[in-house]
């Protein structure tokens, strides 16, 4: 398995040779972006409903108010403080990441990158259900 920043850069980069598929969230921006904007190359096969790690809105060590900037994913974007401003990231991990390095004073992501981070959760909104699509990626045509 193989993690990409982004689903289009996954989609730029996975071999077109029929052995790899791409597991999507259905609530990912553009999914119907690239679903529509691929069909040549990569076809909707299968969806599945997992749910997320506990979502949280987390903040530095120390921080004891509401944050002035959050760092999220648009997916989860909905969760940012409606006083806070939110800054979009690509992904939860990487709001997190931001968070940490000060670039943001808080974050929306999961607990398990809040943890790896050495944030503090100020609010949990638990695991989120949720759907994920799965995308195989044809073989080239010849």
């Amino acid at each position: 398995m193989t993690l990409h920043a982004t689903l289009e850069y996954a989609m730029e980069t996975v071999p077109r040779n029929g052995e790899h598929a791409l597991v999507a969230c259905a609530v990912y921006p553009d999914l119907h972006t690239l679903v529509f904007g691929n069909l040549q190359v990569c076809r909707m096969v299968d969806s599945f409903v997992w749910p997320t790690h506990e979502m949280v809105l987390a903040v530095a060590p120390g921080t004891d108010a509401e944050p002035r900037t959050v760092a999220t994913h648009p997916a989860p974007a909905g969760l940012v403080p409606p006083m806070s401003e939110r800054q979009l990231v690509t992904s939860n991990a990487q709001a997190a990441i931001d968070c940490a390095d000060g670039k943001a004073e808080g974050c929306v992501t999961t607990v398990v990158a809040a943890k790896a981070h050495g944030l503090r959760v100020l609010r949990s909104f638990g695991e989120v259900p949720m759907v994920y699509t799965v995308h195989h990626v044809r073989e080239a045509a010849r």
